[in-house]
């Protein structure tokens, strides 16, 4: 894998020669992103979308997603993001007037349409990436804003994401966790999430469920784990899906509670 970055990661050039299952990700920010070649798998507790080559997506911040990268054969999977940051947009909208009209839906990604605008911005910033040369960050902050205007100008409807700056509200912790056990983030992504500090998550998550986070999470994933290997699926194919980091630490708890280890299961 070749990364590049600049302005501490808000534009990333990537590029991958093997598949890459990134496992679970939080979004904290928008991201523009433009697909050079290869496809994303990209899935979140509700959907999945999918991007090949030439497509752009937009990714929503505060939400938590699954990432498959999957270059073509023979070829490399390559990718150029633009996160666009909540001092850029405040920035933006001070200077503007940017304001929402309403409160947008809540899906993590969007497919953008072909445009030859879009793919002008991305093939200049491309060119920009390429050339390794300092003091690149005041350049670089502009053509994050000429992202921005850029995508108010051709999907004007994004305006009323782009500048929504209200952090998550109180929602109710029972569904969200049956819903989003299987991402393998830190507790506080969990308790920012649902509206809540770590403290008054950890709290209110006792009451509802008569146990710890960590506990009820392991549990949880374990139980699911059981469930779709007895539906023919692989531990190998499991143990990232329902939250676990690697193989070795999924087959020692799945024994530790089911008394065998999860390929004698699938064996049966």
């Amino acid at each position: 894998m070749t990364t590049k970055s600049s302005i501490k990661s808000k534009i990333l050039y990537s590029c991958y020669f093997t598949r890459s299952r990134e496992g679970e990700n939080f979004i904290p920010e928008h991201v523009f992103s433009y697909q050079i070649s290869g496809e994303i798998v990209v899935s979140d507790s509700k959907n999945t979308y999918h991007s090949n080559e030439g497509d752009f997506r937009f990714s929503r911040r505060n939400h938590l997603a699954k990432f498959v990268k999957i270059p073509p054969e023979g070829g490399e999977f390559k990718t150029i993001s633009i996160f666009l940051d909540q001092e850029i947009l405040r920035e933006i909208s001070a200077e503007y007037n940017f304001k929402i009209n309403k409160k947008s839906d809540s899906q993590a990604m969007i497919s953008l349409a072909p445009n030859a605008l879009y793919k002008s911005f991305m093939d200049s910033l491309i060119s920009y990436l390429d050339v390794e040369e300092e003091n690149n960050e005041a350049l670089f902050h502009l053509k994050i804003k000429e992202a921005v205007h850029l995508l108010l100008k051709v999907n004007p409807e994004l305006k009323d994401i782009l500048f929504d700056f209200n952090e998550p509200g109180k929602i109710d912790l029972e569904a969200f966790m049956n819903k989003n056990f299987h991402f393998n983030v830190h507790l506080t992504r969990f308790a920012y999430l649902t509206g809540r500090s770590l403290a008054t998550f950890k709290r209110d998550f006792q009451k509802v469920f008569q146990e710890t986070p960590g506990k009820w999470l392991l549990n949880k994933r374990l139980q699911e784990a059981h469930y779709l290997i007895n539906q023919g699926k692989t531990p190998s194919e499991v143990y990232i899906g329902v939250g676990f980091e690697d193989l070795s630490h999924f087959s020692f708890s799945f024994k530790k509670k089911f008394g065998i280890v999860p390929s004698s299961l699938f064996a049966k």
